[in-house]
């Protein structure tokens, strides 16, 4: 167990798998209490028997992130029990179909944009009083590359990272000189994920980094604090 976090309160979204779970176990190693949100009860009582084995402390918070209305009551519950909120890590997302954008299927579309876009926006709204409490809020997003460069056939995933890259930069221009909240983007690249596997689904996935690699690199960014504007790619 670390202490470079100690005492401090995290929120990691999309906690069940992947990056986000590899993130909570590092975020808790490091003294941190994790809240842990998904969709997935199972996979999130997982990672918490994994953080409370290796000592750190965590809790789950199962919900469905394209539901606005369970965020007001995932704020409640947490304001019941904790002043601030130290950090929020932003990871929960969903791919889309792959294809030309004029055979897209809208109605996916809007899915992809609600949880992508329009849940991340609403978690940062919800949260932005527990953040400002604290002593040096902290929000992290994870995007991808086609947020920045547009690639064919990534049309409706790209946009999505697209709008949400803009909305945590935008947030983070908003409070730079009116509280110590402080926002970052980390593109994780190529990791062994289970949305990489859909979308490659040819790959060797030994071939690529698995999540922890991208979940000791956000740590690093938390623990160490950043200005707002910071991007960094996990290569």
């Amino acid at each position: 167990m670390g202490e470079r976090l100690a005492g401090q309160l995290a929120l990691v979204t999309g906690a069940s798998r992947g990056i986000g779970a590899a993130t909570a176990i590092a975020l808790a190693a490091e003294g941190a209490h994790v809240v842990l949100t998904a969709r997935t009860t199972g996979g999130l009582e997982e990672v918490e028997d994994a953080i409370y084995a290796a000592g750190g402390s965590a809790t789950i918070a199962p919900m469905d992130f394209a539901d606005r209305d369970g965020i007001p009551r995932l704020v409640a519950a947490i304001a019941e029990r904790w002043r601030a909120l130290d950090m929020l890590v932003l990871n929960a997302g969903v791919l889309g179909t792959l294809g030309p954008v004029p055979s897209f299927d809208f109605k996916e579309f809007e899915r992809v944009m609600a949880v992508n876009v329009v849940a991340p926006a609403a978690t940062i709204a919800a949260f932005s009083p527990m953040l400002r409490l604290a002593r040096a809020g902290r929000v992290v997003g994870v995007t991808s590359s086609v947020g920045a460069v547009p690639r064919a056939y990534w049309g409706m995933y790209g946009a999505s990272k697209a709008a949400f890259d803009n909305i945590i930069a935008s947030y983070g221009a908003e409070m730079a000189n009116i509280s110590p909240v402080r926002t970052a983007i980390v593109d994780p690249g190529a990791t062994r994920t289970k949305m990489r596997a859909r979308a490659y689904p040819g790959e060797n996935p030994d071939s690529v980094k698995p999540p922890e690699r991208v979940a000791d690199a956000i740590v690093k960014l938390l623990a160490d604090g950043f200005d707002t504007g910071t991007r960094i790619r996990v290569d």
